[in-house]
């Protein structure tokens, strides 16, 4: 009732737009707001927005709204608490900690992140709290201590545990720019796990050289004396004890901190090992048989190689790259992070080849990268429609070019004269594949090890011999750099120009057009056609999504996100029975599942202590929908197919969020669809059972003693007879209150869309159904008989309903989505409900 005043008054307003707040005397004012806002304690949570616009409660003064905020606290309403304050603006003058920490604790950090956003001191201290948290003597018992209504379950206690808190740590200091000095307990489990993940490249994997592996290590760890003992533990697991002396050398470990073994192995080491500083005898530029023998090797001498690191080393080969009609092999590199810090990568050092010479620009100079005359340089290099341009996979690069240079983006860089021999690539592989007749290995394999792929694989299949890649993820940002990482930057971009070389000579025998820049250019004009294509059917793949989930649905097109007006006249498309839309709700969105269940959706809902994944696999195996929010989406809606997972605002009450789903489908529920699912369970299967009958099984099973005996309406079946379906019982809420008005027999009743059992179907002795689901006859008070002349069990749980108001107060919430007919209307049972 109170919501249909509301929704009234904000009509009536919009139709007398004179009438106005402000012409209400001021003492009128006052009182009207402090009684507005003694509602948003106990009212239903969708009156907020309305009474705040109503009575514009902003105005009011800060003391009574904050003392209003410290209410709801009290009352265990944060969520309600947060919203409230955000929708005031009173974020500055209340706790965050307060406010944030019991929502945390909860699992709604979104809206938490929601509360401190744009505030950047508490954006700050949210992030500096969660890190705190991330520290190994945390205790989160001594936490919940505070706060003892909240009964955690262990899904939301585990959220609270270092590994997931440093991910949201990081997240949050990327999003709001934390510095991550801020957050040492993150920033250290992050290295830990970068020592983790370099130790498996090494010793697993065999993926890196000693010095790349020892360059990266000495990075991570820096002068972190916890990250130097952990270095020295992993060394004794994975290599022995030797390796792991020297490294205990290295940083000047304490005896009682090494693992055992390594103090006396340091011992033990001759001196010329305990020399952790002496230079190592300079590497030769061109490398072992072995190797030539095996790998792709740079053509020309190390002569022609040229380290740029100055201005005038730049202005002296400048025009010999930026000639017209050059061929010039680009390629970019950039240390590899390991996700140590949240941050863009910046390009450390770029090579451009051209014929006889290859050019390093070292942007890592002081003074080199960010002159004028550097970016001036690059400039002219990517704009010159004139210098055919060739890369591999340039996409990733361009994103570190223009980190590197924020001046690109705010004055757009331009690219013309660019071919990608990706899609050059891209091309020999189909071609390949067709010849095959759509079979065979994609791959080369190089004697024993993994399959080539990528450039290495494209120089395989051209050039004979694939790339020695083993200082691909080098410390690029080292100085100075190792011959073998000056070598491996230098092949890396004159490959280039002998693969664009060596497939022009003979381009048909590679499945390749003659002139290779043309399938550059129609794989651009193809992809902005297919973007076009993409974004025209964007709205149809929506509207088709529950089509995608199963064949068997046999569902018709839905209408996009954007079209939320409902309405039959104004659109072709067929609307959805709601009992066509199968959705599995993730374990934030419980409230919204109860909600669409209540209007005859087809929904699973995750425990709270489910795993986020298990949605994925229903939706996968059953052809659900993904209904979530917050992070999970991410991770989600790449385990399904195309607009099979929708992400809902968590901020948003549970009855908006039912309300955006069902137009997002175009689901028009009828009165017929509310309670034909039950809200427990999702069976849709109910066993009506009249007042005489459940009279009996109470007696007989001592939850009725003493009774009156009830009057049998005309019309009832009787215990022996089969019950088809009812001719309209208005389904009901479970445990209605005892002031259920009493229904004649005669009384207007409408046929809800659901599934009816045979009274057959319970076993009168152990009153169980098929499925094994027992009768509940200890949820009926008796108080109810008199007045209740059918009862409806679900078969699925075994929960009793019965006709209460519940279903007038849904009806009033949901009115602007039901579908109401005149059939609906003539048997509407709103004058049955108090």
């Amino acid at each position: 009732m109170g919501h249909s005043i509301l929704m009234e008054f904000e009509h009536w307003r919009r139709t007398n737009p004179k009438v106005t707040f402000q012409a209400v005397p001021e003492a009128s004012k006052i009182r009207l707001q402090r009684r507005a806002l003694s509602l948003l304690t106990d009212a239903q949570p969708s009156f907020m927005d309305p009474l705040i616009s109503i009575y514009q409660l902003q105005t009011l003064d800060q003391s009574l709204l904050k003392l209003h905020i410290i209410r709801l606290q009290s009352l265990n309403c944060y969520r309600e608490a947060a919203l409230l304050s955000m929708k005031l603006e009173l974020q500055n003058e209340l706790n965050m900690e307060e406010i944030c920490v019991p929502l945390i604790l909860q699992d709604k950090l979104p809206i938490a992140e929601s509360y401190v956003s744009g505030h950047p001191d508490l954006e700050e201290r949210m992030v500096t709290l969660l890190d705190s948290w991330c520290h190994y003597d945390f205790n989160i018992v001594q936490l919940c201590s505070q706060f003892p209504h909240l009964c955690l379950t262990k899904h939301q206690k585990d959220q609270i545990q270092p590994k997931m808190l440093s991910k949201q740590v990081f997240r949050l200091m990327e999003k709001f720019n934390i510095h991550p000095g801020l957050c040492p307990n993150s920033v250290h489990k992050r290295k830990s796990d970068s020592l983790r993940f370099l130790m498996y490249k090494r010793f697993v994997e065999k993926g890196m050289s000693e010095e790349n592996w020892s360059d990266h290590v000495q990075s991570t760890v820096a002068e972190d004396p916890e990250l130097q003992i952990e270095l020295v533990e992993m060394v004794v697991r994975y290599d022995h004890l030797e390796n792991a002396a020297k490294w205990s050398l290295r940083y000047g470990l304490p005896k009682d901190r090494l693992p055992f073994g390594v103090w006396d192995k340091m011992e033990s080491l001759p001196p010329s090992l305990k020399e952790v500083d002496k230079d190592s005898s300079p590497e030769l530029w061109d490398p072992p048989q072995a190797h030539r023998n095996r790998f792709y090797q740079l053509p020309i001498s190390r002569e022609h190689v040229h380290f740029l690191n100055t201005l005038e080393g730049l202005q002296q080969y400048k025009e010999t790259v930026l000639q017209a009609g050059s061929l010039v092999g680009v390629d970019m590199e950039w240390r590899a992070g390991f996700g140590a810090v949240p941050s863009q990568q910046q390009v450390s050092l770029i090579q451009l080849a051209v014929p006889g010479q290859v050019f390093l620009l070292d942007l890592c100079a002081p003074g080199f990268c960010q002159h004028i005359d550097t970016v001036d340089f690059i400039r002219s290099l990517f704009t010159d429609p004139t210098i055919l341009k060739l890369g591999y996979g340039m996409a990733g690069d361009l994103r570190c070019l223009l980190a590197t240079w924020p001046q690109f983006s705010k004055e757009p860089l331009k690219i013309e004269g660019l071919l990608d021999l990706l899609t050059v690539h891209q091309q020999i592989q189909r071609s390949a594949s067709c010849r095959r007749g759509g079979g065979g290995p994609r791959g080369v394999l190089v004697e024993e090890g993994p399959a080539e792929k990528g450039l290495s694989l494209l120089v395989q299949q051209v050039l004979g011999r694939p790339l020695d890649k083993m200082e691909q993820l080098s410390n690029w940002e080292r100085r100075p750099l190792r011959t073998s990482q000056l070598r491996y930057a230098a092949v890396d971009a004159y490959c280039l120009l002998d693969i664009y070389l060596k497939l022009s000579q003979d381009p048909t025998c590679f499945g390749l057009p003659p002139d290779l820049r043309s399938i550059s250019s129609a794989q651009t004009k193809k992809g902005k056609e297919e973007k076009k294509k993409e974004e025209r059917k964007k709205q149809a793949r929506h509207q088709r999504v529950l089509q995608k989930t199963s064949e068997a649905l046999g569902l018709s097109p839905t209408r996009g996100p954007g079209n939320s007006t409902l309405g039959r006249d104004e659109s072709q498309d067929s609307p959805m029975a709601p009992q066509q839309l199968r959705v599995v709700c993730d374990n934030m969105l419980q409230g919204l599942g109860r909600y669409l269940r209540c209007l005859g959706v087809d929904v699973l809902m995750l425990e709270n202590n489910d795993d986020h994944r298990v949605a994925a696999q229903l939706a996968q195996e059953e052809g659900r929908v993904i209904l979530t929010c917050g992070q999970p989406y991410q991770t989600l809606k790449s385990q399904v197919g195309e607009g099979r997972c929708i992400a809902l605002d968590c901020s948003e009450k549970a009855r908006d969020q039912a309300v955006r789903v069902l137009r997002y489908f175009n689901v028009q529920p009828t009165q017929s669809d509310i309670f034909s699912r039950c809200q427990v369970c999702n069976s849709d299967q109910y066993l009506k059972l009249p007042r005489e009958n459940m009279t009996q099984l109470l007696t007989e099973r001592g939850f009725l003693q003493n009774h009156q005996q009830i009057p049998v309406s005309s019309g009832c079946e009787t215990w022996n007879d089969s019950l088809d379906p009812p001719i309209s019982p208005t389904l009901p809420t479970p445990i209605a209150p005892t002031t259920a008005p009493f229904l004649s027999p005669g009384a207007p009743r409408y046929s809800p869309h659901c599934r009816w059992a045979p009274l057959s179907d319970l076993d009168t002795q152990t009153l169980t159904f098929p499925g094994g689901a027992v009768l509940q006859l200890h949820t009926v008070p008796p108080g109810l008989l008199p007045r209740i002349p059918f009862f409806f069990i679900c078969t699925g749980c075994g929960k009793v309903f019965w006709e209460g108001s519940h279903f007038s107060r849904v009806l009033s919430q949901f009115q602007e989505v039901l579908c109401i007919t005149e059939d609906t209307e003539d048997t509407s049972p709103s004058s049955n409900h108090a």
